[in-house]
């Protein structure tokens, strides 16, 4: 009862809270000064005609190495968590019961024949549209985080339409650890060679508006988009891994 009451309360306070924003929320006509600023400079200082995420990979770059940071972070909890859960689940059984999961591990079923076909033909697309988003972030809506995530939604239709299919986590970790790194040091590059961390001019701007421009802009969305891509692939494999067995 009095869990109930609590939970009750706390939804309460905050559908007051909600309330007083939605009925005194104004909305702002103009520009802030830093918005101005953004919107007149930016694109003679960038050359990206997309300035959402060249603001999000340059002014700001320092938060966008803090939300990498925080995503490698989760990616590599994910797989230490199930790990010792595994760890545990071993130790608790018997010898009987180890033998008989060693005999059905790595038993899946079968996808279905519209799932394997539906993959074999958009996989490809997928991953090729991934690649699109991050490589022209900083000329149309996209950037490295959501190329990312539509990579690793083409591993999920893998592992979806291929059960017995295994990921080198090799792989893996070999392409997000250099992914990582070369941002990094992009970024180092930048104090050095320009006005800051993850300054893009330490490439030449280029022609505004066509696909190779904007310094460096490209070139950190890819680093960006192998790293968001590879770890959110290795999250899902982790899962997969722990649904169907021991690795």
């Amino acid at each position: 009862m009095i869990k109930r009451i609590f939970i009750f309360a706390m939804l309460a306070l905050m559908a007051m809270i909600f309330f007083n924003l939605v009925a005194n929320y104004t909305e702002n006509t103009t520009l802030s000064k830093l918005g101005h600023y953004y919107a007149d400079k930016g694109p003679q200082e960038l050359g990206a005609p997309n300035l959402v995420t060249a603001v999000v990979v340059t002014y700001r770059g320092l938060d966008t190495l803090g939300e990498v940071t925080v995503l490698f972070i989760s990616a590599a909890g994910v797989g230490l968590l199930l790990r010792r859960t595994r760890r545990n689940q071993d130790d608790d059984k018997g010898l009987e019961q180890g033998d008989r999961a060693e005999e059905t591990a790595g038993v899946h079923k079968p996808a279905s024949e519209i799932v394997e076909t539906a993959t074999e033909l958009l996989l490809p697309m997928v991953v090729l549209f991934g690649v699109y988003v991050f490589m022209n972030g900083h000329l149309s809506p996209g950037g490295g985080f959501q190329g990312g995530a539509i990579i690793a939604s083409g591993t999920m239709f893998l592992l979806l339409a291929l059960p017995e299919s295994h990921i080198s986590r090799l792989m893996i970790a070999i392409t997000e650890s250099m992914s990582g790194f070369s941002y990094v040091v992009v970024g180092v590059l930048g104090v050095f060679l320009a006005g800051g961390f993850l300054d893009n001019r330490i490439m030449d701007l280029g022609t505004y508006g066509s696909l190779f421009s904007a310094g460096a802009i490209p070139l950190i969305y890819l680093f960006v988009g192998l790293k968001v891509g590879f770890e959110l692939s290795a999250v899902l494999d982790r899962f997969r891994k722990e649904d169907t067995g021991p690795v």
